[in-house]
């Protein structure tokens, strides 16, 4: 059975990012592609990866707290990396309600500023 590989382009066109985020990805050592001669390829551990940042990405997660999270299970295994998912997510929601608290807060202020000077124009 064979292994899938992606080459740059095709990562690239999977994950619909650019070749300047992929190459980024592997300077700050989130992604470490197989390499033969100048041509990098991507087999399932990478792409695993790949989707693990952009999923990490989506949520808010800075780069350097994903690049920590998939350490962590390079050097203790899946428990330690599910244990630190775990205080990640509590707090990135924790940011995540306050911030749509603030938002709220916002559109509300807007929405009766609005109204105020609607009725004062007609």
């Amino acid at each position: 059975m064979s292994e899938t590989r992606l080459n740059f382009k095709e990562m690239c066109a999977r994950f619909d990012v650019t070749p300047r985020t992929l190459r980024y990805y592997e300077y700050i050592e989130l992604l470490h592609p197989e390499r033969e001669g100048r041509s990098r390829f991507y087999g399932a551990r990478e792409i695993a990866r790949m989707t693990l940042i952009l999923r990490g990405r989506r949520w808010g997660f800075p780069l350097e707290d994903i690049r920590q999270w998939l350490l962590i299970y390079e050097k203790e295994g899946t428990q330690a990396q599910m244990k630190a998912f775990v205080e990640l997510a509590d707090r990135q929601l924790a940011d995540l309600r306050e911030q749509q608290a603030q938002l709220e807060e916002t559109m509300t202020e807007l929405q009766h500023l609005r109204d105020e000077t609607a009725a004062s124009v007609s």
